[in-house]
């Protein structure tokens, strides 16, 4: 892993690339919704701070757990002056996104559980068909194979 001199203040993407892991285009992604920002040099290219590579970091550890980029964003903004994330902010926030986190993976524990009883089934509406109709909602409204929501 390159490593860049403490009297570097800045990092240009490439740097922030490889020390952070994170592919070019994915930097320019999180730049485009806001996640990191950049200075922009007089030859107009990008001079990221430092503490971006741990602002990269939080995004990076919140995907790999599931966080949408639409949250990452909403708390990373409820830091004053957009400062980068400390390891305080980092469990506050954990243990907020907990509880979304423990259901989402009883949702998938349960779809795991039944994914054999429901391949080909085609019904859509039997009170096992976990995958398309959770707790059998759609059968008691309708009755046979229903993907699409009424009226379309």
């Amino acid at each position: 892993m390159p490593q860049i001199p403490e009297k570097i203040h800045e990092l240009t993407v490439g740097q922030l690339s490889a020390r952070s892991g994170a592919a070019v285009s994915a930097l320019h992604f999180y730049e485009s919704k806001g996640l990191i920002s950049s200075r922009r040099t007089t030859g107009n290219q990008r001079r990221y701070t430092r503490d971006t590579l741990r602002r990269v970091a939080f995004v990076r550890a919140a995907q790999r757990v599931g966080i949408p980029l639409a949250t990452v964003r909403e708390a990373l903004a409820e830091l004053p002056e957009e400062r980068t994330p400390t390891r305080e902010d980092w469990a506050r926030l954990s243990e907020k996104w907990r509880s979304e986190l423990d259901e989402r993976i009883r949702r998938l524990n349960r779809l795991r559980d039944h994914l054999t009883d429901c391949i080909g089934c085609g019904c859509l509406s039997l009170a096992t068909c976990v995958l398309s109709n959770p707790d059998d909602a759609t059968g008691a409204r309708l009755t046979g194979s229903r993907l699409l929501p009424e009226g379309h």
